[in-house]
C-alpha cells in the first residue's frame, strides 16, 4: 500500500478517564456494561481520528471480554491504541482498568479491538494517508494478531455469520 507517510503508535495514543456515578449503574448496583462499551467505541473512535486526522466509524468489535465489575465511585481508565493499518481501516486495541486510588495500580476490566473505517462526507470508506509504524516486538506481535482477526472476520462473512 502507497501512504503519504507513517504514524507511530504513540501518535495515536488515547487516554480517558471517569469517576462512576449513579447513572452509570445497572440494576445489580454494577456499571451498565452497555455504558462502558459505548465510552469504549468513542475512545477507539478518538485513537483512530487523530490517527488518519479525518472522520471514521465503527465496522467491527472483537473479542470484548468483561474481566471484572466496576462498582459506584471506581475510576475508569480506558485506554486506545492502534495495532493494524489497512487500506481503509484500523485496528485499534481498547484497554480498561480501574484504577487504584490510593496506590495509582491499575486493573485489567475489560479490553476488546475495534475495527475503524476512514469515511468522507457521505459515509464512503476512503484509503488512509497514514501507514503504522512499529517500533518495538509488542507492537509487531499486536500487527500478526491483528491479521488473524482480520481472516477470522472474513471467513466467518464468507459463511454468513
Amino acid at each position: 500500500m502507497a501512504y503519504e507517510s507513517y504514524k507511530t503508535v504513540e501518535d495515536s495514543r488515547t487516554e480517558w478517564m471517569k469517576c462512576i456515578q449513579y447513572e452509570d449503574i445497572n440494576g445489580n448496583d454494577r456499571l451498565f456494561g452497555g455504558r462502558l462499551m459505548s465510552w469504549m467505541d468513542e475512545v477507539a473512535g478518538i485513537a483512530a481520528t487523530r490517527h488518519c486526522g479525518s472522520f471514521v466509524t465503527t465496522a467491527a468489535v472483537d473479542n470484548l471480554q468483561f474481566k471484572a465489575g466496576c462498582f459506584l465511585n471506581d475510576i475508569v481508565v480506558i485506554r486506545a491504541k492502534l495495532t493494524h493499518v489497512g487500506r481503509t481501516s484500523m485496528e485499534v486495541r481498547v484497554d480498561v482498568y480501574i484504577e487504584d486510588r490510593e496506590s495509582g495500580m491499575r486493573k485489567v476490566i475489560n479490553r476488546a479491538y475495534f475495527t475503524e473505517v476512514q469515511v468522507d462526507a457521505v459515509g464512503k470508506p476512503v484509503p488512509l494517508r497514514y501507514g503504522l509504524t512499529l517500533e518495538n516486538e509488542a507492537e509487531k506481535a499486536e500487527w500478526e494478531g491483528a491479521k488473524k482477526r482480520l481472516e477470522v472476520r472474513r471467513q466467518r462473512r464468507v459463511e454468513g455469520f
